[in-house]
């Protein structure tokens, strides 16, 4: 019953799609949500007009490979800070009770949260680099080559981290605690991964641990697609090591989708109209908002 099979899939898809366009649309419209994205792209622009100097050993400007870095940084904010924010609302509203009781409801409901903040991260990355370049002479690709290299290098890491930040908000308690758990060990990442400071400088037992993580090679990733071929000789290997950029980026990615359904799925079960007054009654009690 191959047909059978596949018309559901399809219809899956189908859903998701049509439900992340209209999640779409309604934060084109929301202003508060745009100035959010619009902020980060003003403070990289400030940023590239502070920073000066040169990175050690080259002569690629200190603020490229800042803002090389800040571009990997966004997409990284994107998939593991905003979306499980976004997911634990959801489920303390309720969203993830009614997804349950709908067929595909759950796998539909990723594939849309996907959509929007696949959107969201390409945008904001284009503008960043649009906008920089144009009032700091930011860095762009220089040849098609280039270009390519920050297409798959985005689209990996995209794939890395989504799905595990869709795991991620799946198990997160509530929204209240959710930015707290999450900014500490992502600030962490940001200035050990090589996002602001040249990776080379780092300990190596500090590099050790973060090269187990896609920042380091999101940032690693686009650095080669943005800066000229010199700037290597800044990297702890002497070399882009686009072969293992592309290797790790692909093991998070196929580790986020083995945990994020199975975890979402686990969320909604667990889920209850009962579960949900109690836990707008606590937070009556508290002084807080009802999420």
């Amino acid at each position: 019953m191959p047909g059978a099979t596949r018309t559901p899939r399809l219809g899956t898809w189908r859903v998701g799609l049509n439900r992340g366009g209209i999640e779409l649309r309604h934060l084109l419209r929301n202003p508060k949500e745009m100035f959010g994205h619009l902020s980060n792209v003003v403070v990289a622009v400030v940023v590239a007009a502070v920073v000066s100097g040169d990175v050690s050993g080259t002569s690629t400007p200190m603020s490229h490979l800042v803002l090389a870095g800040f571009a990997a940084y966004l997409l990284f904010q994107i998939g593991l800070v905003n979306l499980p924010q976004i997911l634990v609302t959801e489920r303390e509203e309720g969203v993830l009770l009614r997804m349950r009781a709908t067929p595909g409801g759950i796998p539909a409901y990723l594939v849309a949260k996907c959509l929007l903040v696949v959107a969201m991260a390409i945008g904001t990355l284009g503008l960043l680099l649009v906008a920089t370049a144009l009032v700091a002479d930011g860095p762009l690709p220089k040849d098609p080559a280039g270009w390519l290299t920050l297409l798959w290098v985005t689209t990996l890491g995209l794939l890395a981290v989504v799905p595990l930040g869709a795991a991620i908000g799946a198990v997160l308690p509530n929204p209240r605690e959710a930015l707290a758990l999450l900014m500490l060990p992502v600030m962490a990442l940001l200035f050990t991964s090589g996002a602001v400071f040249p990776f080379s400088s780092l300990p190596v037992p500090v590099q050790q641990v973060v090269s187990v993580f896609p920042l380091k090679w999101m940032a690693q990733g686009l650095r080669s697609a943005l800066l000229p071929d010199s700037a290597r000789a800044a990297e702890a290997a002497g070399s882009w090591e686009l072969p293992t950029v592309a290797l790790v980026l692909t093991a998070w990615a196929v580790l986020g989708f083995l945990l994020a359904v199975p975890l979402l799925r686990r969320a909604a079960r667990r889920e209850s109209g009962s579960r949900m007054t109690a836990r707008h009654h606590r937070a009556a009690q508290s002084g807080g908002a009802p999420a």
